[in-house]
Protein backbone atom coordinates (compact mmCIF):
# COMPACT_ATOMS: atom_id res chain seq x y z
CA UNK A 1 0.00 0.00 0.00
CA UNK A 2 0.90 3.56 -1.12
CA UNK A 3 -0.08 6.22 1.65
CA UNK A 4 -0.67 10.41 0.43
CA UNK A 5 -0.08 12.33 3.30
CA UNK A 6 -2.66 14.40 3.92
CA UNK A 7 -1.91 17.93 4.88
CA UNK A 8 -4.30 19.98 2.85
CA UNK A 9 -1.79 21.36 0.60
CA UNK A 10 -3.19 20.36 -2.96
CA UNK A 11 -2.49 18.40 -5.88
CA UNK A 12 -3.18 14.95 -3.51
CA UNK A 13 -6.19 13.99 -5.35
CA UNK A 14 -4.39 13.88 -9.10
CA UNK A 15 -2.07 11.68 -7.52
CA UNK A 16 -4.23 9.36 -6.19
CA UNK A 17 -5.82 8.97 -9.44
CA UNK A 18 -2.63 8.69 -10.98
CA UNK A 19 -1.70 5.60 -8.47
CA UNK A 20 -5.08 3.82 -8.73
CA UNK A 21 -4.59 4.01 -12.88
CA UNK A 22 -1.55 1.81 -12.19
CA UNK A 23 -3.64 -0.92 -9.94
CA UNK A 24 -1.55 0.50 -6.89
CA UNK A 25 -3.79 0.13 -3.74
CA UNK A 26 -3.51 4.18 -2.14
CA UNK A 27 -4.40 5.27 1.37
CA UNK A 28 -4.74 8.81 1.85
CA UNK A 29 -4.18 9.75 5.84
CA UNK A 30 -3.00 11.79 8.53
CA UNK A 31 -2.75 9.32 10.73
CA UNK A 32 0.50 8.36 12.59
CA UNK A 33 -0.33 4.61 12.56
CA UNK A 34 -2.02 4.27 9.05
CA UNK A 35 1.31 6.18 7.91
CA UNK A 36 3.90 4.18 9.99
CA UNK A 37 2.26 0.66 8.14
CA UNK A 38 1.99 1.90 4.61
CA UNK A 39 4.81 0.45 2.28
CA UNK A 40 5.86 3.61 0.87
CA UNK A 41 4.70 7.14 1.66
CA UNK A 42 4.55 10.21 -0.54
CA UNK A 43 4.36 13.62 0.35
CA UNK A 44 2.60 15.65 -2.19
CA UNK A 45 2.28 19.60 -2.47
CA UNK A 46 1.00 22.90 -4.25
CA UNK A 47 1.19 25.74 -2.05
CA UNK A 48 3.96 28.05 0.50
CA UNK A 49 6.41 26.33 2.46
CA UNK A 50 5.48 28.34 5.64
CA UNK A 51 2.13 27.29 5.04
CA UNK A 52 2.68 23.57 4.65
CA UNK A 53 5.31 23.62 7.41
CA UNK A 54 2.62 25.08 10.01
CA UNK A 55 0.30 22.29 8.75
CA UNK A 56 2.92 19.37 8.82
CA UNK A 57 3.66 20.85 12.85
CA UNK A 58 -0.34 21.10 13.30
CA UNK A 59 -1.06 17.90 12.42
CA UNK A 60 1.77 16.02 14.25
CA UNK A 61 3.07 14.79 11.18
CA UNK A 62 7.05 16.04 11.36
CA UNK A 63 8.50 13.52 13.42
CA UNK A 64 6.03 10.99 12.22
CA UNK A 65 7.80 11.06 8.62
CA UNK A 66 11.10 11.35 10.37
CA UNK A 67 10.18 8.40 11.93
CA UNK A 68 8.91 6.97 8.09
CA UNK A 69 12.11 7.88 7.14
CA UNK A 70 14.18 6.61 9.55
CA UNK A 71 12.77 3.25 9.07
CA UNK A 72 13.72 2.98 5.91
CA UNK A 73 10.35 2.98 3.88
CA UNK A 74 10.39 4.88 0.13
CA UNK A 75 9.35 8.23 0.51
CA UNK A 76 8.77 11.19 -2.50
CA UNK A 77 8.55 14.53 -1.95
CA UNK A 78 6.70 15.50 -4.94
CA UNK A 79 7.22 19.77 -5.88
CA UNK A 80 6.11 21.31 -2.75
CA UNK A 81 6.71 18.14 -1.20
CA UNK A 82 10.28 17.65 -2.80
CA UNK A 83 11.16 21.75 -1.01
CA UNK A 84 10.31 20.75 2.37
CA UNK A 85 12.37 17.89 2.56
CA UNK A 86 15.15 20.27 3.09
CA UNK A 87 16.14 22.68 5.69
CA UNK A 88 14.61 25.99 4.60
CA UNK A 89 13.65 28.91 1.71
CA UNK A 90 13.97 31.55 0.26
CA UNK A 91 9.84 31.76 0.37
CA UNK A 92 9.14 31.92 4.00
CA UNK A 93 12.50 33.21 5.84
CA UNK A 94 12.91 31.80 9.04
CA UNK A 95 10.80 28.69 8.82
CA UNK A 96 12.48 25.48 9.25
CA UNK A 97 12.12 22.80 6.91
CA UNK A 98 11.98 19.01 7.46
CA UNK A 99 15.58 19.18 7.06
CA UNK A 100 16.16 15.44 5.62
CA UNK A 101 18.11 16.50 3.58
CA UNK A 102 21.06 19.58 2.55
CA UNK A 103 20.45 22.50 -0.08
CA UNK A 104 18.74 25.61 -0.82
CA UNK A 105 15.41 26.64 -2.13
CA UNK A 106 15.85 29.66 -4.02
CA UNK A 107 13.03 31.46 -6.17
CA UNK A 108 13.63 31.52 -10.01
CA UNK A 109 15.36 34.58 -11.63
CA UNK A 110 13.04 37.03 -13.39
CA UNK A 111 14.71 36.52 -16.82
CA UNK A 112 12.84 38.64 -19.66
CA UNK A 113 10.46 36.81 -21.53
CA UNK A 114 9.96 34.32 -18.71
CA UNK A 115 7.34 33.57 -16.57
CA UNK A 116 7.35 32.87 -13.13
CA UNK A 117 6.01 30.97 -11.84
CA UNK A 118 6.89 28.33 -14.32
CA UNK A 119 4.19 26.47 -15.85
CA UNK A 120 4.52 24.12 -18.27
CA UNK A 121 6.36 21.41 -20.03
CA UNK A 122 10.35 20.87 -19.99
CA UNK A 123 12.65 18.15 -20.66
CA UNK A 124 14.52 16.89 -18.06
CA UNK A 125 18.21 15.72 -18.33
CA UNK A 126 18.75 12.69 -16.70
CA UNK A 127 21.98 11.48 -14.84
CA UNK A 128 23.38 9.53 -11.84
CA UNK A 129 21.33 6.57 -12.54
CA UNK A 130 18.17 7.60 -10.71
CA UNK A 131 15.44 4.54 -9.77
CA UNK A 132 12.99 6.54 -11.03
CA UNK A 133 14.04 7.27 -14.29
CA UNK A 134 14.74 3.23 -15.10
CA UNK A 135 13.46 2.06 -18.33
CA UNK A 136 12.71 6.21 -19.52
CA UNK A 137 14.86 7.90 -22.22
CA UNK A 138 16.83 10.83 -21.69
CA UNK A 139 15.21 14.07 -22.08
CA UNK A 140 11.61 13.34 -21.11
CA UNK A 141 8.88 16.06 -21.31
CA UNK A 142 7.06 16.75 -17.66
CA UNK A 143 5.15 19.41 -16.32
CA UNK A 144 6.22 21.79 -13.95
CA UNK A 145 4.63 24.59 -11.76
CA UNK A 146 6.83 26.38 -9.15
CA UNK A 147 8.22 29.64 -8.21
CA UNK A 148 11.38 28.25 -5.72
CA UNK A 149 13.87 25.73 -7.13
CA UNK A 150 16.08 23.80 -5.72
CA UNK A 151 19.72 23.81 -5.62
CA UNK A 152 21.30 20.99 -3.86
CA UNK A 153 24.31 20.78 -1.86
CA UNK A 154 25.51 17.40 -2.74
CA UNK A 155 25.19 16.75 -6.60
CA UNK A 156 25.45 13.46 -6.33
CA UNK A 157 21.89 12.88 -5.36
CA UNK A 158 20.75 14.80 -7.99
CA UNK A 159 19.27 12.42 -11.06
CA UNK A 160 17.60 15.13 -13.42
CA UNK A 161 17.98 18.43 -14.44
CA UNK A 162 16.06 21.27 -16.61
CA UNK A 163 16.75 24.72 -17.49
CA UNK A 164 14.02 27.63 -16.58
CA UNK A 165 15.98 31.06 -16.58
CA UNK A 166 18.33 29.19 -14.26
CA UNK A 167 19.74 25.27 -13.87
CA UNK A 168 17.64 23.38 -11.90
CA UNK A 169 17.80 20.22 -9.47
CA UNK A 170 14.21 18.97 -10.54
CA UNK A 171 14.78 15.24 -9.18
CA UNK A 172 16.37 13.76 -6.29
CA UNK A 173 17.35 10.09 -4.79
CA UNK A 174 19.19 9.43 -1.45
CA UNK A 175 18.94 6.22 0.22
CA UNK A 176 15.17 5.97 0.46
CA UNK A 177 14.31 9.46 -0.41
CA UNK A 178 13.09 10.35 -3.47
CA UNK A 179 11.79 13.86 -4.59
CA UNK A 180 10.56 15.11 -7.62
CA UNK A 181 9.99 18.94 -8.36
CA UNK A 182 7.79 18.24 -11.28
CA UNK A 183 4.45 16.76 -10.78
CA UNK A 184 4.59 13.31 -12.05
CA UNK A 185 0.68 12.87 -11.96
CA UNK A 186 0.15 15.47 -14.34
CA UNK A 187 3.11 14.38 -16.73
CA UNK A 188 1.26 11.54 -19.13
CA UNK A 189 2.69 8.37 -19.50
CA UNK A 190 6.29 9.96 -18.33
CA UNK A 191 5.04 10.37 -15.10
CA UNK A 192 2.74 7.42 -14.88
CA UNK A 193 6.19 5.31 -15.42
CA UNK A 194 7.74 7.53 -12.89
CA UNK A 195 5.65 6.40 -10.36
CA UNK A 196 5.60 3.10 -11.37
CA UNK A 197 9.20 2.99 -10.87
CA UNK A 198 8.88 4.06 -7.56
CA UNK A 199 6.06 2.08 -6.77
CA UNK A 200 8.61 -1.10 -7.56
CA UNK A 201 11.27 0.20 -5.51
CA UNK A 202 12.65 -2.86 -2.87
CA UNK A 203 10.74 -5.05 -5.05
CA UNK A 204 13.00 -5.42 -7.64
CA UNK A 205 15.53 -7.49 -4.85
CA UNK A 206 12.27 -9.47 -3.75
Amino acid sequence: MIALIDYDAGNIKSVEKALQALGEEVLVSRTPEELLQAEKVILPGVGSFGDAMENLHKFGLVDVIHEIVNRGTPFLGICLGLQLLFQNSEESPGVQGLGLLEGEILRIPDQEGLKIPHMGWNSLELQNEGRLFRGISNQPYVYFVHSYYLKAKDERIVKATTEYSTHIHASVEAGNLFGCQFHPEKSSDVGLAILKNFASVGKERA
